[in-house]
């Protein structure tokens, strides 16, 4: 894993992938999609032939996700985790994740969906790597489905802010160790596609 976003004409972000790289993303993004799951009653919200009316008067869930890593992607809007539990904040949280959830789950499909439509349409070269350009309009998703992949794995593998993390130090025949790698890559990643955009 050594591809790092530069910048390019026109608000263009370029990395060069290899087969590794690109497989990894790929496959990455596939579970993230299968970990957000479909839309509401396994219909996806986004589809051609969806009715809008219909999406806009579904209700979504009430109460957080069971799952660490979705109830990371998905988190109260009202917690304080400073404070203890406060009756009117999971109120207040309950409401606002009953009209926003469904949106959220479909933006955050939408998203891995393009990065896996991107990924897919790469044209290798002879050596196996790919150059992937993306425009300026392409970067936002893929900014989002970066840090949505990396809050995954760091919830999986309990990541915090400590530099001297054991996690950081792990042999290599540790079966953390390929997540540890792609979570650092994953943040080389977005920090660079952050950094073309500065520019």
């Amino acid at each position: 894993m050594a591809g790092y976003f530069k910048a390019a004409s026109d608000g263009a972000a370029v990395v060069t992938l290899d087969e590794v790289d690109t497989s990894i993303l790929r496959t990455l993004t596939v579970q993230l999609l299968e970990l957000i799951g479909p839309g509401p009653q396994g219909a996806d919200a986004d589809a051609p032939d969806a009715d809008p009316l219909a999406a806009l008067f579904t209700d979504g869930p009430t109460t957080p996700p069971d799952d660490p890593a979705l109830a990371r992607l998905f988190p109260n809007a009202y917690h304080d985790p400073e404070r203890a539990a406060d009756d009117k904040a999971d109120e207040a949280s309950a409401e606002f994740r009953r009209y926003t959830e469904n949106d959220l789950r479909a933006g955050k499909r939408a998203d891995a969906l393009s990065v896996v439509h991107d990924l897919d349409h790469l044209t290798p070269r002879r050596n196996g790597s790919a150059r992937l350009t993306l425009s300026r309009e392409q970067v936002p998703r893929w900014l989002r489905t970066l840090n949505d992949l990396r809050l995954t794995i760091g919830t999986v593998l309990d990541v915090d802010d400590d530099p001297d993390s054991a996690l950081y130090h792990l042999d290599d025949d540790d079966p953390r160790k390929p997540y540890v790698i792609a979570y650092m890559w994953l943040g080389a990643l977005q920090e660079t596609l952050v950094e073309t955009q500065l520019r």
